[in-house]
């Protein structure tokens, strides 16, 4: 069977009004993906791919899991880089 898990940027203060949320720096999701990759061995690891998607920390959204993520609100819309691990089980 194959899965994935995505290891996302987590928010680490958030936005305001005039102010952008602050995230995790990218390499801080590869140490995270690494520890996980450690954990569970790399012999069943498919592939490892960086995803970029929009809005996934926004309240109305699944995170990097939703379907259909919105940009329609462009002038407030943020992009966010991840990591997504293909393995077999």
């Amino acid at each position: 069977m194959i899965k994935h898990i995505d290891f996302t940027p987590k928010v680490t203060q958030k936005g305001g009004l005039f102010k952008s949320a602050q995230i995790e720096k990218f390499q801080d999701v590869v140490d995270q993906m690494n520890e996980w990759r450690n954990a569970n061995g790399s012999n069943n690891i498919v592939s490892i791919e960086t995803v970029v998607l929009p809005n996934i920390h926004d309240a109305d959204e699944e995170g990097s899991e939703d379907t259909m993520l919105g940009t329609g609100r462009e002038s407030s819309s943020h992009w966010y880089q991840l990591i997504r691990v293909w393995y077999t089980e």
